[in-house]
């Protein structure tokens, strides 16, 4: 397959700089489809309206953008069969504003979310790819993700999140922006900008989710704890998100793969409580995925569970010299369940974005997880065996 690298760049004009915002590509005669597509691009949203298929072949194809979020999954076509679908992505970079930058991680510096470009990737059993337009768009809802490695965009296998596999759930009317990154607190992710980043994004209208707690709970010392420094960093989200008109939802953290008789072990203390407390106080919609979870887990079982995480015995990746035993990150099976649980949230809470979930969308329950042989994951081709940051 062919890797195609299209770098568009400014044309100067005599006082400003002007950055194409709208893009066409014909794959219709090329023998073998693209893997991948990378385009020079403003922070922004954009609509990828794509012909999937082949006059030649059957095909397969699933497509992921940036770094492994899933928007097209699996997609067969029939041989002379074209398949028109859009979705919107959300593009950024580090610049906050005058010279002042994200503190990112030194691992996030190779990650796709964070730089010039707008990345797309496609795959599956037998991708066909006949032609894309790319066309930036300013008209339609921007869901911020805020949180930890348990909504992160994964870029690498066997690792996943649920915050990269929620797009797939919904229309070419919403657009998720996923800041969250392993090993975050709630007072971290403000510390490192990226709060103060995504507000220079932010809209009336728009949303942002906030799911912490994992790595909160491990700070100590004097004005920390659930009801304390925890609390402090939410309502500055809350507060935040008001100012610019947008809805803030609290997303309590989810369970650890924590088993005593059957039954898991809530790990988090009193945080979750916290934020419902804080939920309640301030009149914002909660999605208490933290119960989801439980449920989801005993459903499954103690040994079923394990295929949520990342458990995978010595020599399944490339580099992996021992066995990966991971109760707290997900692999893209446990991921996808659990953006199911998000889902289920938006709707009995009744929010607007509801109806923009996918026609294909099957009400969930998380005590009746999908079956994992259901599903079909096609892996990226890259993998690393170090776990992220945080537990």
């Amino acid at each position: 397959m062919k890797l195609y690298t299209l770098i568009i760049a400014l044309v100067a004009a005599i006082t400003c700089q002007a950055q194409q915002t709208s893009y066409s590509f014909d794959f219709s005669k090329d023998k073998t489809p693209p893997e991948r597509i990378s385009v020079d691009v403003p922070d922004g949203n954009y609509k990828v309206t794509i012909q999937i298929g082949s006059k030649k072949k059957a095909g397969s194809t699933t497509v992921r953008g940036e770094s492994r979020r899933l928007f097209i999954e699996n997609l067969p076509t029939k041989k002379g069969q074209i398949i028109e679908r859009t979705f919107v992505i959300n593009k950024r970079n580090t610049l906050i504003a005058d010279g002042e930058y994200v503190k990112i991680k030194p691992r996030e510096k190779s990650k796709l979310n964070w730089n010039d470009k707008l990345d797309l990737e496609f795959s599956g059993d037998a991708p066909q790819i006949t032609s894309l337009t790319i066309d930036k768009v300013d008209n339609v809802t921007t869901i911020f993700l805020c949180g930890n490695s348990t909504v992160v965009d994964q870029d690498n296998e066997p690792w996943a999140s649920w915050g990269q596999m929620i797009p797939r759930f919904f229309d070419d009317q919403v657009a998720f922006a996923n800041y969250a990154e392993s090993g975050e607190s709630a007072n971290t992710f403000i510390g490192a900008g990226r709060l103060k980043k995504l507000l220079t994004q932010m809209k009336e209208g728009d949303y942002i989710f906030i799911e912490f707690g994992h790595n909160d709970q491990k700070q100590k010392g004097p004005g920390k704890g659930a009801y304390y420094s925890y609390m402090t960093s939410l309502k500055t989200f809350i507060d935040e998100a008001r100012l610019k008109g947008a809805n803030p939802v609290l997303v309590t953290p989810t369970q650890r793969r924590s088993f005593k008789d059957g039954k898991i072990v809530d790990t988090h203390e009193d945080y979750p409580e916290a934020m419902k407390w804080l939920a309640q106080k301030e009149n914002i919609p909660l999605i208490d995925l933290h119960a989801m979870t439980r449920t989801l887990y005993e459903a499954m079982g103690v040994e079923e569970s394990k295929q949520a995480f990342v458990h995978y015995p010595a020599n399944t990746y490339p580099n992996q010299s021992k066995a990966l035993e991971d109760n707290t990150h997900f692999n893209p099976y446990g991921a996808y369940q659990i953006a199911k649980c998000v889902v289920e949230g938006i709707k009995s809470l009744n929010l607007p974005l509801a109806k923009h979930i996918s026609t294909d969308y099957q009400t969930y329950s998380p005590a009746k997880p999908d079956a994992i042989e259901t599903f079909h994951w096609v892996p990226s081709k890259f993998a690393e065996v170090e776990k992220p940051d945080g537990n």
